[in-house]
């Protein structure tokens, strides 16, 4: 099965999509069940509880949820606010919110508060950002002022007319939501589901095809491979191993050199898995700290695997920070937990 092949499944009455590139899983979304809680994306009306001292935050209720809202200096017990969930929420634990509302569509996201129009920076001609550009300005008159545009790469190329019906859907939206705050708290609009999702994120380069029947996952053999992603072990290639192993306080990553005994062999396991960490981590649907015990390599070449990393998660597109070298000789990072755990979704679904 070569070429980007997008498969939209039903399992157990849930929305389930999956990303197939070459014949290799490189995405997956799963949709919770009824009783996760807030899951990112969503956008509630929601009222400020207490601060949480020595933590920075205020807690806020959202109805029937909580959210923690990080910096919320200046906010008192009452106050009424628009805030958007940026993470699942831990057991037993408030969910993740922010007041930088985003509304994301397939070509386009607005930012209330955020004004301005800008455009990917994967977009580089010239001529074809001039007529983002202008047809970002006719579609966004009439918009509340303060709130901007951003034209994601989806966007090259686009027929104008499909462009300004998606760019005028997500600012109406935004206008809508964000007058609406007087009232009890609620969720204004839902997260999206998984085959929403699929649409909207998988958009960039087209899918070669797209596949929406009953059974395709076991058909296209998605079953077996996210079973086998649900593995600590990653066989890397040329030869070398990882287990991937989350635990309450970070995600552990043991890199092994396998059968190669050569003066190189750490320094070429540690590249593989660098190369492939971000795809490793978003199928598994991992984040918070991430520590990674290396291969045994020379202090010189750790230079080449900071780059590696930071090259791989920029093209991922990953919200990560790079915190460096701990005094052990691991490399710790930061990635931010925007999904549920695979682990947490898949087990009653086989």
């Amino acid at each position: 099965m070569k070429g980007r092949v997008i498969l939209l499944d039903q399992l157990q009455g849930r929305a389930a999509a999956a990303l197939m590139v070459d014949g290799h899983l490189a995405d997956i979304f799963v949709d919770p069940p009824e009783d996760a809680g807030p899951m990112p994306g969503a956008i509630f009306r929601a009222v400020a509880d207490r601060p949480m001292k020595g933590q920075g935050g205020v807690t806020v209720s959202m109805g029937a949820a909580k959210g923690f809202l990080k910096q919320a200096g200046g906010m008192s017990p009452g106050d009424r606010l628009l805030v958007q969930v940026t993470g699942p929420a831990e057991p037993g634990k408030a969910a993740p919110v922010t007041t930088r509302l985003l509304f994301k569509s397939r070509y386009a996201i607005v930012t209330p508060d955020a004004p301005g129009l800008n455009i990917s920076r994967r977009i580089r001609d010239e001529a074809e950002r001039d007529r983002l550009l202008e047809i970002a300005h006719a579609a966004m008159e009439g918009a509340p002022e303060g709130h901007g545009l951003i034209l994601r790469s989806a966007a090259e190329a686009v027929d104008p007319e499909a462009l300004e019906d998606d760019i005028t859907a997500m600012r109406d939206l935004a206008a809508a939501v964000v007058a609406d705050t007087d009232g009890p708290p609620e969720c204004l609009v839902d997260a999206p589901d998984a085959h929403l999702l699929a649409w909207r994120d998988w958009a960039d380069p087209d899918p070669d095809e797209v596949v929406d029947r009953p059974g395709c996952f076991e058909t296209h053999g998605v079953i077996d491979a996210v079973e086998a992603a649900l593995s600590p072990r990653v066989d890397l290639p040329g030869g070398g191993t990882a287990y991937v192993e989350p635990t309450r306080a970070l995600v552990a990553v043991d890199v092994n050199t396998g059968a190669d005994t050569s003066l190189a062999a750490g320094l070429k396991a540690n590249l593989a898995l660098a190369r492939i960490l971000p795809r490793i981590l978003r199928i598994k649907g991992l984040g918070g700290q991430v520590t990674l015990d290396l291969a045994p390599m020379p202090k010189k070449d750790r230079r080449v695997i900071e780059d590696a990393l930071r090259r791989a998660f920029r093209e991922d597109g990953a919200e990560v920070v790079l915190a460096g070298w701990t005094p052990l000789g691991c490399f710790e990072l930061q990635k931010k937990r925007d999904r549920p755990p695979l682990a947490t979704l898949w087990p009653d679904l086989g």
